[in-house]
C-alpha cells in the first residue's frame, strides 16, 4: 500500500515537473520576442472576447502576435497567463482538457493556445474548456485552413474568429525600412491619390522597394535572411502540405502526394482557367476530387480562386481563374520565367481580397466589390478593355502618379 502511494506520489511530482517547464517555456517566449514591429490585426481584434480564433498561412506571424498581446497587456499577470504551443510533446500523453484544469486550479486566467490544429480533438475540448471554465479566456491560432463553422463541436457560436493575412506593401517598408504609413481606403486610393501620393514620395522611391517586396516581402521571416528566403519559403509549403492539411482535413499520404503534384503543375501555368477535367486526369483522380483539392489549396492560403459570380469559393464550384496566393510564392517556386503580368495581377488580387469581394469580369481583369472595375498593366497599358465603362481603372505598375484612371500598382498596397 505505501508502495503505491509513493508510486502515485512520484507521478504527481512528474505532472507537476512537466507543467512546471511548460510555464518556463511560456516566461521565456514571452520574454524574447520584440514588440517594434505589430501586424494590421493589432487594434482590431476585441481581446475582451472569451474565445478567439485567429487563423492564417503558416509563416505570417500569428505566433509572434500572441507573444506580443501577452508582452505588452499581460505582462504583470504571470501567473495568470501562460502560452503553449499543441506541437509540445506534453499534449501527446496530456489532455488539453486537463492542463486547462490544472491552469485554472493555480489561478490561471489567461490561456494562449498555439498551433491547434496539431492536436486531434480540439473543437470538442476547447468547447468543453469553455463551457467548463467560464472565468478562463482563451485565444487560439491555427492553420488558415480551419473552419469552425463545420467542426462538430459548435464553436462558431461561442468563438470570434479573425483571419490573418500576410504583410501588405504598407507593412513591409515599416517592417523592413522602419517606413509609417497610414491605411488608406479603396474609394481615397481612386479618388485622392494624388493628395496621398506626394507624402509617400516624400519619404520613399517607391518602385524599386516594390519589386524588392514583391520577391520577398509577404512572409515575415524573411528579416531572418533574406538570401535564404526562398528555401525556407518552399520548406513552409512543404509543412503546410505534409503536416497542416492531414491534420484538419484528415488526408493520407497518397491525398498529400496528389496535392503537390497539383499544385506544382499550377505554378508553372497560373493564372489560368481551368480544365477541370484535364487536370483531373493528369493527377489521376476524379473531378469532385479535385475540386476538394483546389479548395484545401485555397483554404490553406495557397491559392486563389476566382470567381465569376457572387457565389463564393466551395468545393464544388469551378473557380473562373487560379492565381497562386502571392508573388513571393510565385518567385520561390516557380522554375521558368516569371511573367510580370501573372505577378501583377496576383499583387493586386491578393491585396484587395483583405478587405472587399473580389471577382473575374467580363470587360477588364477584376471587379471589386460590383462596383469598380481594373485592368492591370504596365505604364503604356491601353484603355481598350474598358474603355465607356463607368468606375473602371488600370492599375498600373512602374509609375509614380496618378493621371486620369492610372493609378500605380503599388499604392494597393497600402489597403491594410
Amino acid at each position: 500500500m505505501q508502495d503505491a502511494f509513493g508510486k502515485i506520489l512520484l507521478f504527481l511530482q512528474y505532472e507537476l515537473y512537466k507543467m512546471k517547464k511548460l510555464y518556463q517555456y511560456s516566461a521565456l517566449r514571452i520574454n524574447e520576442v520584440n514588440t517594434d514591429f505589430k501586424r494590421y490585426l493589432w487594434d482590431k481584434v476585441n481581446w475582451n472576447n472569451r474565445l478567439i480564433i485567429i487563423t492564417g498561412a503558416r509563416g505570417i506571424g500569428k505566433t509572434t502576435f500572441l507573444l506580443q498581446y501577452i508582452k505588452e497587456n499581460l505582462i504583470d499577470l504571470q501567473d495568470e497567463v501562460i502560452y503553449v504551443s499543441l506541437d509540445d510533446i506534453y499534449f501527446s500523453q496530456n489532455s488539453l482538457v486537463d492542463f486547462a484544469d490544472e491552469f485554472v486550479k493555480r489561478g490561471g486566467k489567461f490561456l494562449f493556445i498555439d498551433e491547434v490544429h496539431k492536436y486531434s480533438n480540439w473543437p470538442r475540448e476547447i468547447k468543453n474548456i469553455y463551457d467548463y471554465f467560464s472565468g478562463l479566456n482563451i485565444i487560439i491560432t491555427g492553420s488558415s485552413a480551419l473552419n469552425i463553422y463545420t467542426a462538430k463541436a459548435d464553436l462558431s457560436r461561442r468563438a470570434v474568429n479573425y483571419r490573418m493575412r500576410g504583410l501588405s506593401f504598407r507593412e513591409y517598408l515599416l517592417l523592413k525600412h522602419d517606413l509609417e504609413f497610414p491605411v488608406f481606403a479603396i474609394e481615397d486610393i481612386l479618388t485622392k491619390a494624388n493628395l496621398i501620393i506626394p507624402e509617400i514620395l516624400n519619404k520613399i522611391k517607391p518602385i524599386k522597394l516594390f519589386e524588392q517586396y514583391l520577391q520577398a516581402g509577404y512572409y515575415p521571416f524573411f528579416v531572418e535572411s533574406e538570401q535564404d528566403f526562398p528555401h525556407k519559403l518552399k520548406l513552409t509549403v512543404n509543412q503546410v502540405l505534409e503536416t497542416d492539411l492531414p491534420s484538419v482535413e484528415k488526408i493520407n499520404f497518397i491525398a498529400v502526394q496528389n496535392i503537390k503534384k497539383l499544385l506544382s503543375i499550377i505554378t508553372e501555368i497560373a493564372p489560368f482557367k481551368p480544365n477541370i477535367l484535364r487536370l483531373s486526369r493528369q493527377i489521376e483522380v476524379s473531378r469532385e476530387t479535385l475540386q476538394k483539392y483546389l479548395y484545401l489549396l485555397s483554404k490553406a492560403d495557397l491559392l486563389m480562386l476566382l470567381e465569376a459570380s457572387t457565389h463564393g469559393i466551395s468545393r464544388m464550384n469551378k473557380p473562373e481563374k487560379i492565381y497562386l496566393n502571392d508573388t513571393n510564392l510565385i518567385y520561390s517556386l516557380t522554375n521558368t520565367h516569371v511573367n510580370t503580368g501573372t505577378v501583377r495581377e496576383t499583387f493586386f488580387y491578393n491585396q484587395l481580397k483583405e478587405k472587399h469581394n473580389v471577382f473575374s469580369s467580363d470587360k477588364g481583369d477584376f471587379i471589386i466589390d460590383q462596383k469598380y472595375t481594373f485592368e492591370i498593366g504596365g505604364k503604356n497599358k491601353s484603355q481598350k478593355q474598358i474603355a465607356g465603362l463607368k468606375n473602371a481603372f488600370i492599375a498600373a505598375d512602374n509609375i509614380e502618379f496618378a493621371h486620369h484612371n492610372f493609378i500605380p500598382l503599388w499604392l494597393f498596397g497600402f489597403l491594410y
